[in-house]
């Protein structure tokens, strides 16, 4: 969320593209340690396969809003920022999705090592006199 209005923001002072470059890297760094850390709990920092294999996702998000905001421009050559929040909003949403699934499914994925099998022995009941029960009851 922070990004999408950090996008605009920085866009004022550059490219529109550059800037969505600069933020989406930035944040791809930032979230891909979170991530790590935090939301699929893998308890340590994510190590540079972790990154690369997010960068991927990452390329992908960009192109992403970065078409839908080159088809807004297109259409509509002098957007309000209003319009170009939405675009970039629905556009990022739609590729958050799409990361989260990748994060999930390909980069955060725990390999864990099947449990070994309990071996449960059953011991025999302690045969208690009718006498003892009844009186301890």
């Amino acid at each position: 969320m922070l990004s999408s209005f950090a996008v605009p923001m920085v866009a004022m002072t550059m490219p529109w593209a550059v800037a969505n470059a600069v933020i989406t890297v930035v944040s791809t760094l930032l979230c891909t340690e979170l991530h790590a850390l935090f939301t699929f709990g893998t308890g340590r920092r994510a190590g540079l396969r972790r990154h690369l294999q997010s960068s991927g996702s990452a390329a992908a998000a960009y192109a992403m809003t970065s078409a839908a905001m080159f088809l807004l421009h297109t259409a509509q050559p002098a957007p309000t920022l209003l319009t170009e929040q939405t675009v970039y909003l629905t556009a990022s949403a739609m590729a958050g999705v799409g990361r989260f699934l990748v994060l999930r499914l390909y980069v955060f994925t725990i390999t864990r090592a099947p449990h070994p099998a309990i071996h449960r022995t059953t011991l025999p009941r302690p045969l208690l006199p009718r006498q003892a029960v009844s009186t301890a009851c």
